[in-house]
């Protein structure tokens, strides 16, 4: 992003109307990833258009794919085969996308390519070698900063080996990069998961024509298997709405007073839903509406009223549901009467920024009671009403950081303003125009 947006968030009337807000990223990544390898052309309907897939979408291009949009908003990739992504003339610029990266390292060390890959400022930060360890296991060659970190140099292989791998941390990105590196590798590749992360990726290899199996250890892990080099055909994908972008909307509506909203066609993955369950024990009044299927996906209409939260304790099993949702879920928490517990937050600290001690801080400049444990808990002191607010929120470049306080200035006291809200034109565009649409005061400061 070129030009900082500082933005301000005021207390709002309720909030009313029907929506749909942008199609699901970890969604969005994937087919184009998928598409560009696969034989025949893949049509995709609400692709998100955020920086951060648009960035996907330029290295797919770069890695011999075609990959276009049409006048009507409709997506065309056209694949270039399993096996036959070209070496890119330039870096691949990820920009601020983690998901992005660590997926196309591994979908691109298993081709006989050298790569380069680089981000902006806040993704050159985050750390890598939990994805290049096991793909070194497999016979990729990475150079690197310390850390792993980007600027990073992929030298892949047509020569890769399967592996068994037991995911030290749960993580869907390193469990993707992993089954993406064994499509192009003989024999079958596994992940082992201690706890279940996202499986958009198996869902979405099944899709295109892999075999993909999930089998449950003796020990309650579970053993997800791809059996690699299958022939992967061009589909056509409806992108679901993203539940982590419906969050932000959902969360606003369930603060203010008289607001009820409904939010169109968000996908319901079951391994997505962490919040809206820890919510519903909040005692928010959320009902799911015109549930169906698209692609092997859940998806449904939610509709979403004000209510009066009570604070709850969040499990630790629960995190990879909703690793994303924690920083809005404690600006709920911030409203609710009683103490909210979250635990297990680990995770949080290696995301686009250190989420956890960014939202302690934010909290705190808020008026808001909260500790952060030793264990990476955070626990939030609600008494019931929203905190006085009126602070200026340092966003570390992260969007969800930015977005999650402007919806709790839409219920503060006193207005709430970040000192960056460009970034979240990364995974939100249109957040403002959306939220205002609805009855939020968000501006420019």
């Amino acid at each position: 992003m070129s030009q900082v947006k500082p933005l301000r968030s005021s207390f709002s009337g309720p909030l009313v109307g029907t929506v749909q807000v942008p199609g699901d990223k970890s969604i969005s990544h994937r087919s184009l990833m998928l598409g560009a390898i696969a034989v025949g052309e893949t049509v995709i309907h609400g692709l998100l258009e955020g920086e951060d897939v648009l960035h996907t979408a330029a290295a797919m291009r770069l890695l011999g794919a075609q990959a276009d949009r049409d006048s009507d908003g409709v997506w065309r990739v056209r694949g270039v085969g399993l096996g036959a992504l070209q070496e890119p003339a330039q870096v691949l610029d990820m920009g601020n996308s983690g998901t992005a990266a660590r997926l196309l390292m591994g979908l691109v060390a298993a081709h006989p390519i050298t790569c380069v890959f680089t981000g902006d400022a806040s993704l050159n930060k985050r750390p890598m070698a939990r994805v290049t360890k096991p793909l070194e296991q497999m016979g990729a060659r990475f150079v690197g900063r310390s850390g792993g970190r980007l600027p990073l140099t992929v030298v892949g292989s047509d020569q890769l080996v399967p592996i068994t791998y037991r995911l030290p941390v749960a993580s869907a990105q390193v469990k993707s990069a992993i089954l993406l590196a064994g499509l192009n590798t003989p024999g079958t590749t596994t992940v082992i998961e201690a706890e279940p992360t996202r499986d958009h990726t198996e869902t979405m290899l099944r899709h295109f024509g892999a075999t993909v199996t999930t089998e449950r250890q003796e020990d309650g892990a579970l053993a997800v298997t791809v059996t690699g080099q299958p022939e992967l055909t061009g589909r056509s994908i409806h992108v679901p709405a993203d539940p982590s972008s419906a969050a932000f909307p959902l969360v606003a509506a369930l603060l203010r007073p008289g607001s009820e909203i409904v939010l169109k066609d968000v996908g319901m993955n079951p391994r997505r839903t962490g919040l809206y369950d820890t919510l519903i024990e909040m005692g928010a009044d959320i009902t799911f509406e015109n549930q169906r299927d698209e692609a092997g996906e859940p998806v449904a209409d939610l509709r979403v009223k004000h209510s009066r939260l009570r604070g709850v304790v969040v499990p630790a099993d629960r995190a990879p549901s909703m690793i994303d949702e924690y920083p809005v879920l404690a600006a709920a928490a911030a409203c609710a009467e009683g103490t909210t517990v979250m635990l297990g937050l680990k995770e949080l600290r290696v995301k686009e920024s250190d989420r956890l001690a960014m939202v302690a801080d934010g909290l705190a400049a808020c008026g808001v009671s909260r500790e952060v444990g030793a264990d990476d808990s955070l626990t939030v002191h609600g008494t019931g009403e929203p905190p006085k607010g009126g602070a200026l929120i340092a966003t570390a470049m992260d969007h969800r950081i930015a977005m999650s306080f402007l919806v709790l200035g839409t219920a503060s006291a006193e207005p709430i303003q970040v000192d960056d809200g460009a970034f979240i034109e990364t995974s939100f565009p249109g957040f403002v125009e959306l939220m205002n649409g609805l009855g939020a005061k968000i501006s420019e400061a």
